[in-house]
C-alpha cells in the first residue's frame, strides 16, 4: 500500500462551508416565491442539487414537484413553476414555450428562473425576443463551488472544456474568479498565487479586478489556504489519454462517478447509489491504490472480518450481548462495503479483460517513451478494424498524435479512413474538432519555421538554403512532449521492478512508467517557490505563466494555512492527478486540495472544471455517447488485472493486478 501520511501534515480546512452557504441561498430564492410550487431542474443540475439540499429540504419550503427540463411539454398543474437551469439558450426557448402556451390557453401562472451559477446576457436577449420577459422573474444562484470530498471541491460545469477550449467562448472565465473570490473570502488570504495556462492567466486577472472592487480585504483574518495553483488542461493532454490505473480511476472508468456517487446494480436488478468519499474506511484506503495492489487488500480485511466474526464462539451470554449492541453493527456495515469492492473489482477485470487491456497498456508506455512508434501504429490500426471501442481507438490516435507532435501525413489519413469506415462517416466532425483543439493534428514540416527560413535563405546560397530548410524540418517534427518529459525527467529511470505497492514517486499512477507532467509541474513550482530555473519547460509549454505573493511569509512562518495547496484545474483533471497529488502531499507534509473548473477529466470523455475528479474533450459522437465532449481515453482510470510486462528501460509496464478476483 501506499505511504501513509506525515504526522506533520496541516489539518484540511473544513470545505462544509461551501455546502451550507449554496444550501442556504437556495432556500432563500425559493422561498421568495411563496406558497406551493413546481421545481423544474435542468438535468446536470440534479446529481449537484442532491449533494445540497436533498428532496426533504426542499419539500419543506413549499416544492411540491420535480420535474426534468425535457423536450417534451411540461405536465405540471401547479399555478407557480419554477426553473433552476444554467445559463443556455435551449434552456430559454423550453421555458419560453410553456410561457407562451400558458398565455394562448388563457393560463395565468407565476414563473421564476434561478439561473446557476449566474445568468447571461443571452439568456435575457431570448426571453425578450420570445415575448416572455416580463412575465418571469430571473435570479441567480451563486453555487460556485461543491465539496466532493475532504479534498476535493468541484465547479461541475460540464460545458466548461468544450466552451473555452474548442469553441473559444470567454464566458464562464467569470464564474472561475467569482470562485476564487469566495475561496479567498472563507480561507485566504492567500499568500502566494501560481498559475500557467491562457484561461489560468485571465482568471487570476479578473479575480484581482473582483478583489480591488471588494470592500472587505480580509486583513487580520488567519488564513486556512496559503498558496492556490492555476492550470489549464490544455498544458497537460497526455495525462488525460493515459489509461488509469488506480482504484478510483478505474471505478470512475466502469462505473462513471457521478458528483462522488455511482450506480450500483443489485442481484435484484435495482440500482442503487453508492457514495464514494472518505466517510467509506475501506474505500478511503484503497481508492489511491494501484489497482494489482487492491486485491490483496482487501482479500486480508475479509479475513479479519471473519476472524472478528468467528470470536462469538465461546462467548457467554453477556460476551455475546456486548457483542450484538457494540459491535456486530460496524462489522454488518463493513461486510457490507468488502462485499461492495469486491464486486467492483469483478466488474473492472470483466470490462479490461474483453479491451486487450494489457496490451493497450504496453503501447501507451511505448508511446510515452518513444518507442515502437511503427509497432504502436499497426496495434491501432488493429484496434480500429476489429471495432474494439471507437473512444478508445479516438483516444490512442490523440495520444500518438501529441507525443509524436503529429501525425505524418500518411498515417494521418490512413488512420483516419479505417476509422470512418469502421465507425461510419458522421465521425467526421469528430476528426474536425480533435483537429481544432490539437488532440489529433497531421505533421506540416517546417510550417512554423518558414518566416525564419525565408530570412536566412536571402543571406545565403540556394544549395545551402536547401540544406537549412532540411534543418529547419527536422526541428520542426521534433516533439514539445519528448523535450518536455526529458527536462523534467517524466519517465522514470529504475533498476529491477517498479515496486507499487510501497511507491517511492507519482510515477506509480501509471505502473512507474510516467509521472503526470501537471503534478510534475506543481511539484517543481512549489519546491522553488516560483518559476525560477523553469525557464526552457515554460517555453516549451507555451508560456502564459505567472506568480504572485502577497506579503508570503517565509518558509515556517505563516503556520500550517502555508502548507495548505489547493490545485485548479481549469478544464477537468482526473482521478490518477487526484492520487499522484494526495502523494505528492502525504511525502512532502503537505496537504492537496484539488479544485475543477468543470469536471473530471477522463480519459475517454474530457471533462470540466472543478472537480478533481473531470473535463470531456471536444468530439462528435453519433451513438448513445454523443453528448461526451472528449473521447473515452485515459483520465480517469483505465486498468485490467493484467501481468507486469518488462518495458526497454526495465520499467513494469501494464497494471500488474491479478486475473482474477479471488
Amino acid at each position: 500500500m501506499a505511504s501513509t501520511a506525515r504526522r506533520d501534515a496541516p489539518e484540511p480546512p473544513d470545505f462544509g462551508i461551501l455546502k451550507r452557504l449554496a444550501r442556504d441561498q437556495l432556500v432563500y430564492l425559493l422561498e421568495q416565491l411563496p406558497g406551493r410550487k413546481d421545481l423544474f431542474i435542468e438535468p446536470d443540475l440534479m446529481s449537484p442539487l442532491d449533494r445540497i439540499a436533498n428532496v426533504s429540504v426542499l419539500k419543506q419550503h413549499e416544492v411540491d414537484k420535480l420535474y426534468r427540463v425535457e423536450n417534451r411539454p411540461a405536465p405540471s398543474t401547479s399555478d407557480q413553476l419554477c426553473f433552476l437551469v444554467r445559463p443556455r439558450v435551449r434552456t430559454m426557448r423550453y421555458i419560453a414555450d410553456i410561457v407562451n402556451a400558458d398565455k394562448m390557453s388563457g393560463r395565468n401562472r407565476k414563473y421564476k428562473i434561478i439561473f446557476s451559477p449566474q445568468k447571461f446576457y443571452a439568456c435575457e436577449m431570448v426571453l425578450e425576443e420570445e415575448g416572455v420577459f416580463g412575465d418571469v422573474t430571473c435570479d441567480e444562484w451563486s453555487f460556485y463551488l461543491l465539496p466532493l470530498d475532504e479534498d476535493i471541491i468541484s465547479m461541475e460545469l460540464p460545458e466548461f472544456f468544450r466552451d473555452y477550449f474548442l469553441e473559444g467562448d470567454h464566458r464562464w472565465i467569470n464564474s472561475v474568479a467569482r470562485a476564487l473570490q469566495l475561496l479567498n473570502s472563507l480561507y485566504g488570504p492567500f499568500s502566494r498565487v501560481y498559475g500557467i495556462g491562457r484561461c489560468a492567466k485571465m482568471s487570476y486577472e479578473l479575480w484581482r479586478d473582483l478583489e480591488e472592487e471588494s470592500e472587505s480585504d480580509g486583513q487580520g483574518r488567519k488564513p486556512e489556504i496559503g498558496n492556490i495553483f492555476l492550470m489549464d488542461r490544455d498544458v497537460d493532454y497526455v495525462t488525460a489519454l493515459c489509461s488509469q490505473v488506480v482504484y478510483e480511476g478505474l471505478v470512475d472508468d466502469t462505473f462513471r462517478i457521478k458528483c462522488g456517487k455511482w450506480w450500483e446494480v443489485t442481484s435484484s436488478d435495482k440500482s442503487i447509489k453508492v457514495l464514494l468519499n472518505a466517510q467509506d474506511k475501506i474505500f478511503s484506503q484503497i481508492r489511491n491504490e494501484h489497482f494489482s495492489s487492491v486485491f490483496g487488500f482487501l482479500s486480508q480485511k475479509s479475513r479479519n472480518l471473519q476472524a472478528q466474526y468467528d470470536r462469538r464462539q465461546g462467548m457467554d451470554i453477556k460476551q455475546m450481548k456486548n457483542f450484538v449492541s457494540q459491535e456486530l453493527k460496524g462489522l454488518k456495515q463493513e461486510h457490507r462495503l468488502l462485499s461492495l469492492h469486491i464486486g467492483a473489482c469483478e466488474s473492472i477485470m470483466k470490462k479490461k479483460t474483453k479491451q486487450d487491456f494489457q496490451e493497450m497498456i504496453k503501447v501507451e508506455h511505448a508511446l510515452l517513451e518513444g518507442f515502437d512508434i511503427r509497432e504502436s501504429t499497426s496495434f491501432i490500426e488493429e484496434h480500429i478494424d476489429r471495432q474494439v471501442s471507437p473512444i478508445e481507438s479516438l483516444r490512442l490516435m490523440c495520444l500518438l498524435s501529441i507525443t509524436e507532435n503529429g501525425l505524418i501525413p500518411k498515417d494521418y489519413r490512413s488512420l483516419k479512413t479505417q476509422y470512418l469506415q469502421s465507425y461510419g462517416p458522421e465521425h467526421l466532425l469528430t476528426f474536425h474538432n480533435l483537429k481544432r483543439i490539437g488532440l489529433l493534428t497531421e505533421q506540416a514540416a517546417g510550417e512554423t519555421l518558414t518566416a525564419v527560413e525565408s530570412r536566412v535563405s536571402k543571406l545565403v546560397t540556394d544549395r545551402a538554403a536547401g540544406k537549412i530548410t532540411d534543418a529547419f524540418n527536422s526541428l520542426a517534427k521534433k516533439s514539445n512532449f519528448r523535450a518536455i518529459s526529458k527536462k523534467l525527467s517524466l519517465i522514470p529511470r529504475v533498476d529491477g521492478e517498479y515496486n507499487l505497492k510501497t511507491p517511492r514517486d507519482m510515477a506509480y499512477v501509471f505502473s512507474g512508467a510516467y509521472t503526470p507532467l501537471s503534478c510534475k509541474i506543481i511539484e517543481q513550482v512549489l519546491e522553488r517557490r516560483g518559476w525560477q530555473g523553469l525557464e526552457e519547460a515554460v517555453r516549451l509549454l507555451n508560456g502564459n505563466e505567472f506568480a504572485m505573493a502577497d506579503g508570503a511569509p517565509e518558509e515556517g512562518a505563516g503556520g500550517d494555512a502555508q502548507r495548505v495547496v489547493v490545485a485548479v484545474f481549469l478544464g477537468g483533471c482526473t482521478f490518477s492527478e487526484i492520487a499522484a497529488l494526495r502523494f505528492l502531499g502525504k511525502e512532502r507534509g503537505r496537504t492537496g486540495r484539488c479544485g475543477r473548473g468543470g469536471g473530471t477529466a477522463r480519459p475517454q470523455r474530457a471533462r470540466s472544471t472543478r472537480r478533481c475528479a473531470a473535463p470531456r474533450l471536444p468530439v462528435h459522437l453519433p451513438d448513445h455517447r454523443r453528448h461526451q465532449q472528449r473521447p473515452r481515453d485515459g483520465g480517469h482510470g483505465r486498468g485490467q488485472g493484467v501481468t507486469p510486462s518488462r518495458g526497454r528501460c526495465g520499467r513494469a509496464r501494464g497494471c500488474g493486478a491479478p486475473r482474477s478476483a479471488q
